[in-house]
């Protein structure tokens, strides 16, 4: 997205204003207001139930609000019907047609939407070019891979040229190297359409790779709202801290025996660094806010990382991520387990948390 965007007196791709789903007694969606800046890559992440496919199926139109408004480009759409926005979604299961053509797939949108063949041809051609498909166009999508069949799916939503694009866990099928090289591309694409992008997963390190922002969201509302950086660095609670990566979450008892504040507070595991005791018999000491000692109780080797897992004297559990250098053997990992360590981290590293209600 272009730096200037979220900050430009446009009107947002999508606004959000009040918005509530109810399905029974259950708020699918809670009175959420958002604002979606154009040519945004947009991010809701969640677990399952939390909301955040009921509010992309409301901006697609599959689902009705209970109340308040949507406005697309400053257009309220509350009521449209899905094909009377501008709006398209590719899902998770792709969708094609198994009797036309690659190229046929593509061009469907604009055949329906009565544009001529020669054009609609050279159109959905130029799409499949964009997503490096250009010479598939005569296969079946039974011939493709699940990379290519994705990427199939996300020419044809392209190919109409829509305002903003949703994609409802479109990676979530592939296996993790090509969801990785999926998420490449499809940056890549984002950036080179400038279309909006909305994007729900449950994924959160495909939310962190991919996004402009993040909204986290949980029993239907959003619980923050932010950039990556700010989102995974700074969590404002502790249901973002323990669902966006791993993090060290200390009660108020805790916090101020071990980090010498008061309240709930985290720190991430790649924040803190172990120190061995050497002295046999000693137990260390430890200035409460910077340290505390422990025993090795786990070491767990994860390849470019090793997870270390401590038991701190003062009572909680700990976990720390140590990055491996090409030196170092992993088959020594195990003679750690039972070593006596201060875990050691700056103040800057220990983030406040609001524990809300609903967690």
């Amino acid at each position: 997205m272009n730096p200037d965007i979220s900050n430009s007196t446009a009107s947002p791709a999508i606004r959000l204003s009040g918005v509530t789903k109810t399905f029974g007694a259950i708020n699918a969606v809670d009175n959420l207001d958002l604002d979606i800046a154009q040519g945004e890559f947009f991010s809701m992440l969640g677990p399952s139930g939390s909301g955040k496919t009921t509010v992309l199926r409301l901006i697609a139109g599959f689902e009705q609000p209970t109340s308040g408004t949507i406005e697309l480009m400053g257009r309220d759409v509350t009521r449209n019907a899905p094909f009377d926005r501008d709006v398209n979604t590719v899902f998770q299961d792709y969708a094609l047609f198994p009797h036309m053509s690659v190229l046929e797939n593509v061009a469907y949108g604009l055949r329906v939407r009565g544009v001529k063949k020669t054009e609609r041809l050279a159109r959905a051609n130029e799409a499949l070019e964009g997503v490096r498909l250009g010479s598939f166009g005569k296969r079946k999508p039974s011939e493709l891979s699940g990379g290519q069949r994705q990427r199939v799916a996300l020419a044809r939503a392209t190919v109409v040229k829509p305002t903003v694009l949703l994609l409802d866990e479109p990676l979530g099928a592939l296996d993790l190297k090509l969801r990785e090289q999926m998420q490449v591309e499809l940056k890549e694409l984002q950036r080179s359409l400038g279309i909006t992008f909305i994007f729900v997963t449950h994924d959160q390190e495909e939310a962190l790779t991919l996004s402009d922002r993040i909204a986290v969201f949980n029993d239907g509302k959003i619980i923050q709202l932010g950039t990556p950086s700010e989102i995974y660095q700074r969590p404002t609670s502790s249901f973002v801290a323990a669902f966006v990566g791993t993090s060290n979450i200390f009660d108020d008892a805790h916090s101020r025996s071990i980090l010498g504040t008061g309240g709930t507070n985290s720190v991430r595991p790649e924040r803190i660094t172990l120190r061995e005791i050497p002295t046999a018999g000693h137990t260390g000491s430890s200035a409460a806010g910077n340290s505390a000692v422990g025993t090795i109780a786990e070491v767990i080797y994860v390849g470019t990382a090793t997870r270390i897992i401590v038991d701190l004297d003062a009572g909680p559990r700990i976990t720390v991520l140590e990055q491996n250098s090409a030196s170092e053997n992993s088959e020594t990992a195990k003679d750690r387990r039972g070593e006596r360590v201060h875990a050691e981290w700056p103040t800057a590293a220990i983030v406040p948390l609001e524990v809300a209600a609903s967690q």
